[in-house]
């Protein structure tokens, strides 16, 4: 297996400030472009976005800058989003846990940092697991139940949604009524961010245009209706986490979803956890950055 890092071009998007670099993934005889952002000197942690139907490393732009003083940080976006290829794949969590353990190796020559935002937790966790590949991981309002799943859609009727997504006319219809502005907009001031007044037309408008690329409704489409929750249940979590398999922080959204927020605090009562409380919902890493880089500064910067 060739594994190949490239620096893009100029024209390629700066998301984070950084240098824009490209990964190219060998996979079941497929290669795919994974698109990462590197900025600032200094001891390496690892940023992962969360997954969402609008999933991108320019999420994480405004924690890296204030990390990047003291670490040098990367930011990745996930196959399927983002800058990243978008092919028509079957996406599950298995293709996201080779991807993160190949990507890892191949970036990084010393254990790292992880800061995982929403449904990366698992697989930082998954990850987290190899003996030596990861110092320390930093859980942001971490989920592992995709939004139907919440919502209660049994694994059959979720199915039927994936498929239909997935198709070549309905689902490319359904899946730009599920992506308009007006709906993006919506779905950020009920569950995304805490504040209604940071869900602004341009952020709105930057997140559109993300859906819009050419086979961008595959990867939501399998997040949305649980196909890539890298767990079935609470205890499988976890026993990801007991005993710790390398120091760990929880940091929960205080307007978080009940049922979400539920999930933090379950993770934040185990043994050695440690936990910071901070005003946000599931989007805090992107809507707070300045006060969660104050809270996992110490944390990071703590020898291992």
């Amino acid at each position: 297996m060739t594994q190949q890092l490239q620096t893009l071009n100029t024209t390629a998007t700066t998301e984070i400030g950084g240098t824009v670099q490209q990964y190219l993934w060998s996979y079941q005889g497929q290669e795919f472009a994974i698109a990462y952002e590197t900025l600032g000197q200094g001891a390496p942690v690892l940023l992962l976005p969360a997954f969402s139907t609008v999933s991108t490393r320019a999420e994480m732009a405004g924690l890296a800058k204030r990390l990047a003083f003291e670490f040098q940080v990367t930011a990745i976006d996930w196959l399927g989003f983002g800058e990243s290829a978008r092919p028509p794949i079957n996406y599950e969590p298995t293709v996201y846990h080779q991807l993160l353990q190949d990507f890892v190796g191949a970036v990084f020559q010393q254990p790292i940092a992880v800061v995982a935002a929403g449904h990366a937790a698992g697989y930082a966790m998954k990850l987290a697991q190899q003996p030596g590949v990861l110092s320390r991981v930093a859980l942001v309002a971490p989920t592992w139940r995709g939004p139907l799943p919440t919502m209660g859609v049994q694994p059959k009727g979720a199915g039927v949604v994936r498929g239909t997504v997935r198709s070549p006319l309905l689902g490319q219809a359904l899946y730009k009524l599920n992506t308009t502005p007006s709906f993006l907009a919506l779905m950020y001031r009920r569950h995304v961010y805490a504040d209604p007044a940071n869900v602004t037309p341009d952020l709105v408008d930057r997140r559109w245009h993300s859906t819009q690329q050419p086979g961008a409704r595959f990867a939501p489409a399998a997040f949305v209706t649980g196909a890539l929750d890298p767990v079935r249940d609470r205890a499988d979590f976890l026993a990801w986490c007991q005993p710790l398999p390398t120091p760990l922080m929880v940091v929960i959204g205080e307007q978080a979803p009940p049922k979400s927020k539920a999930e933090m605090e379950a993770i934040a009562a185990l043994s050695g956890v440690q936990t910071q409380k901070l005003t946000g919902s599931l989007g805090l890493h992107e809507e707070y950055p300045a006060p969660l880089a104050e809270a996992i500064l110490p944390f990071l910067r703590s020898p291992s």
